[in-house]
């Protein structure tokens, strides 16, 4: 039983991750997978594959890469959003172990599409406001924010636990609705 939460957990927090950057944790999957470090559910042992590697590394830089381009960043938010729940289904269906197929695939959609769902909506709300206080121009920040959130938040996941990983999550939350909170305030004082 402790395995199967903890294998949720673990799931959770990937799929998190995704709503930062979609490819950024199915890459970090991958190489953990690869190292024997990160325990892949049965059908998703694609995820470990050399093609995978290739196709996973590339969509990442091409992600990454696109976000600083400043009419493209908006158009990626705005389409990223079905994509990340995608992901994250995808990332926590591929650790749930130990859990009967209907029921992991229920916890996938509901937890993992869900938790990537709500980051990817935080993050998009982040990128509102910077869009709105700097023209755009802070966007940037923003973007490396992200990218930055999903490597450590998916390593630390996979390296630290997941329960850590989800208490960082939070915390990092809690930080973005503070500074879209603040940002709100300075901008209406400036109006």
């Amino acid at each position: 039983m402790e395995q199967t939460i903890l294998s949720l957990c673990l799931g959770v927090g990937l799929a998190a991750a995704c709503g930062f950057r979609i490819f950024v944790p199915l890459l970090v999957m991958n190489l953990a997978a690869r190292a024997d470090y990160l325990e892949l559910s049965g059908s998703f042992s694609w995820i470990a594959s050399t093609p995978a590697l290739i196709v996973l590394a590339a969509a990442t830089v091409l992600e990454i890469g696109a976000y600083y381009i400043p009419w493209l960043d908006h158009v990626l938010d705005a389409a990223a959003a079905p994509i990340a729940v995608v992901a994250g289904v995808i990332a926590a269906a591929s650790v749930f172990t130990g859990v009967d197929p209907m029921l992991k695939w229920a916890l996938a959609v509901i937890a993992g599409g869900g938790a990537a769902g709500a980051v990817h909506g935080a993050t998009s709300l982040v990128r509102g406001v910077s869009t709105v206080t700097t023209g755009g121009l802070g966007n940037f920040v923003v973007s490396t924010g992200e990218a930055v959130s999903a490597v450590l938040l998916s390593l630390a996941t996979i390296v630290l636990g997941p329960l850590l990983a989800l208490g960082l999550l939070a915390v990092a939350l809690l930080l973005a609705v503070r500074w879209v909170r603040s940002r709100r305030t300075v901008a209406a004082a400036t109006a």
